[in-house]
């Protein structure tokens, strides 16, 4: 009996080693893995400009170093047709908007960043992933982009490509008449936004005010360098591609009056 019971007690005390032994090492190697998943995205967007063969004339325009600054494209008007001129001008950081919907009861699943769609052929059901990323470098820069594939990474590097593609600089200031400063931390007038039913209309803010509009929202602004506003939304705000779109044609209208 004795025999038994220590067996037992040895038994409970390997199984909490081996617990807390796994439990450790499990987060440390997540949290390496993301790491390295960084590192190598960085080293090969910078073989990629290294090894960048550019086409188009402006592309060699920047390449031999005659354009040296974003808003000079932006200002002329010029048409960006590979997303490797944008990495050459500027350190853009990404972040993937929520269109999709995980399977929940009677429609109670959580939002995530991939829609899952299905096609119905003879075969069977081919399934096909869409995602939405925004690129920005916080300092008035800003991008949308849409892609679609039968895989993930493949529909995340079409809406990168995208996003690169339709990079506008957008108007910043201070608008309110609550803040008397001249920093550029809110936009300069009201201006309004549409993308099918949905409409937004983004208001200046005073400083401390934060960001008041929907969590999508917020990642545009954030990385368009905006910290204050207000807003207002109507139409079907649930179909968060049309919000955001909408959120973008309003950034996009701003340089475009103040022209």
């Amino acid at each position: 009996m004795k025999k038994t019971e220590e067996k037992d007690k040895e038994e409970e005390l390997e199984e909490k080693i081996a617990e807390e032994v796994i439990e450790e090492p499990v987060e440390k190697i997540e949290k390496s893995e993301e790491e390295l998943v960084e590192k190598i995205e960085t080293k090969k967007e910078k073989e990629q400009i290294e090894k960048w063969i550019p086409i188009s004339k402006l592309g060699k325009e920047v390449k031999s170093g005659k354009i040296k600054n974003f808003d000079e494209i932006c200002n002329a008007g010029l048409k960006i047709f590979e997303p490797e001129i944008v990495d050459h001008l500027l350190k853009l950081e990404s972040d993937l908007l929520k269109i999709g919907q995980a399977k929940g009861k009677f429609g109670g699943g959580k939002r995530r960043a991939w829609r899952q769609t299905q096609k119905k052929t003879a075969e069977g059901n081919v399934p096909s992933f869409s995602c939405m990323v925004v690129v920005g470098d916080r300092t008035g820069h800003v991008g949308i982009g849409y892609g679609k594939a039968k895989e993930t990474l493949p529909a995340r590097e079409k809406a990168m490509r995208e996003a690169k593609l339709s990079l506008i600089a957008v108007e910043r200031g201070c608008g309110s008449f609550d803040c008397s400063c001249d920093e550029k931390h809110s936009i300069p007038f009201k201006i309004e936004g549409k993308c099918g039913s949905v409409k937004i209309v983004l208001f200046p803010a005073p400083k401390g005010t934060g960001l008041a509009v929907e969590d999508d929202c917020k990642k545009i602004l954030k990385l368009a360098g905006i910290k204050d506003i207000y807003s207002r939304t109507w139409g079907q705000t649930r179909t968060k591609i049309n919000l955001a779109k909408a959120c973008f044609d309003a950034l996009q209208k701003l340089s475009l009056i103040k022209k």
